[in-house]
């Protein structure tokens, strides 16, 4: 069979992602959660994407802001206009095309591995399938097909082709089986989500500043969602890497799904939309002000009579952190302990998917943080071991910054100035926090020069300086 052009593939992707596509639908819909979190797992004990995860990822630390910026993501790739899709799976390729490394065993891993990106979407559909049988709402034969094709055409987008995905959902069931019986293994990942992350997830932005209220809840929810994620899994998958099968997870797993199904065909459609929740979530993510607006009001209320009750906590929050929280907070992005390159990475993916940057504005950013790195390297790694631990950055974060972390903040100022004055004025300051933080600024009517705008930034890049708008996006 002849491969189809790059031409026959954008007009495949045209019409597949149309006005009735259903895994646009699908994607917009609050319950999608579910099956998203099951798929993640499917994925993880995957060899490749296991151990993808667990050099370079920020899903344990900081989940909230990756939840937000797949969600932004899976909007591009799915926009009805074709140049939005292309744009993001160009920027998407580059992103993964930074990831590769060896893991401490000595095994290899980069995250363009063609069978791993084949897996992610294999687990993606199969999960949606999941999700709606479980939720009482089978998809019929043609429906199922339907969603396949979407499902290869979304791989498609990102591969150039979707030849790594079998071409008929006939000899995708084998296929699955075969993935699921041999390629897949009990990695670290699979542990982390589904111990670490479940049981430690940190409070979303609602409920940054009120610890005690989340934990208490985090208490009863953790253990829940993670008997609920494990009951959805394969049997076969479950007993091939030992996950336990609780006494009523099954039942409390169907009654899950089935709660979602029906809240997702009972209540009104702008209830159950993702965006909807997320702005439940995060105050300052775009689309606030939705039907779920009153009972975010409600939460805030409540957290504040807690505040209240205890003053002395709230003003420990307010205070200028020390380097050594700075250090957990902030720049040690992945979570290990220590400070390596693919921490400062995801700072640059932050930035770059935020603010859509194009492909010079997002290489001049890495390597604005690359040249950061090896100061930090240079300047804090006393051992020579190649990273940087919170010790050694505490005893020297006085010394910081250095020439690398100003040409971070002197890209910013450039993506900023879009009329290129050498001034940041009142309005473009507001479109940067907007779009990359989503978040208004109270001193809106502000301006800076360079010079004010790389001060604001390094100072709390390097610790010295509590910014609650730079926490909304890299703390």
């Amino acid at each position: 069979m002849n491969q189809p052009t790059a031409q026959e593939t954008g007009q495949e992707t045209t019409d597949v992602f149309g006005p009735d596509s259903m895994l646009r639908r699908l994607v917009s819909e609050a319950r999608w959660g579910l099956a998203v979190t099951r798929a993640t797992v499917l994925e993880a004990a995957h060899p490749q994407i296991g151990m993808a995860l667990i050099g370079n990822s920020t899903f344990v630390t900081y989940p909230w802001r990756r939840l937000r910026n797949t969600v932004v993501s899976t909007q591009r790739m799915l926009d009805p206009d074709p140049r939005v899709r292309h744009r993001e799976a160009a920027r998407l390729n580059r992103l993964h095309a930074r990831i590769s490394g060896t893991d401490p065993h000595g095994h290899r891993y980069d995250a363009m591995d063609a069978e791993a990106r084949a897996w992610v979407v294999a687990t993606l559909f199969e999960s949606a399938v999941t999700m709606y049988r479980l939720s009482g709402e089978s998809l019929d034969g043609p429906a199922m097909e339907r969603l396949y094709a979407e499902f290869r055409t979304f791989l498609a987008l990102l591969e150039g082709d979707s030849d790594r995905l079998p071409a008929t959902l006939r000899e995708f069931w084998p296929y699955y089986d075969d993935m699921i019986d041999h390629r897949l293994e009990s990695t670290e990942a699979v542990r982390v989500i589904l111990y670490r992350l479940f049981a430690n997830v940190p409070a979303p932005p609602l409920l940054r500043s009120h610890p005690a209220v989340w934990a208490a809840g985090r208490v009863v929810a953790g253990p829940v969602a993670a008997a609920i994620t494990i009951a959805s899994l394969p049997e076969s998958f479950c007993r091939r890497i030992a996950l336990p099968d609780l006494p009523g997870a099954r039942t409390l797993m169907h009654g899950a799904y089935l709660t979602a199904g029906f809240a997702a065909r009972v209540l009104p459609d702008d209830w159950m939309q993702v965006g909807s929740f997320m702005s439940l979530l995060d105050p300052g993510h775009a689309g606030g002000g939705g039907p779920w607006e009153k009972v975010r009001r409600k939460a805030g209320q409540a957290a504040a009579m807690i505040r209240l009750m205890a003053p002395a906590a709230e003003e420990a929050g307010r205070a200028t952190r020390s380097a050594d929280r700075f250090f957990a907070e902030v720049l040690d992005q992945t979570g290990d302990g220590h400070l390596t390159w693919p921490d400062l990475a995801a700072m640059a993916r932050a930035i770059a998917t935020r603010l859509d940057l194009d492909e010079p504005d997002e290489e001049r950013l890495y390597n604005a943080y690359a040249a950061w790195w090896r100061e930090l390297q240079a300047q804090l790694d006393a051992d020579g071991d190649g990273r940087v631990t919170r010790q050694e950055y505490a005893a020297a974060a006085a010394a910081l910054p250095g020439s690398g972390l100003i040409r971070v903040a002197d890209v910013l100022f450039d993506i900023t100035d879009v009329d290129d004055d050498q001034m940041i004025d009142a309005h473009e300051y507001q479109t940067l926090f907007r779009r990359a933080f989503h978040r208004e600024l109270s001193d809106g009517d502000a301006s800076y020069s360079r010079s004010a705008f790389v001060r604001r930034f390094v100072s709390f890049m390097s610790g010295q300086q509590h910014s609650a708008a730079y926490d909304s996006l890299l703390s």
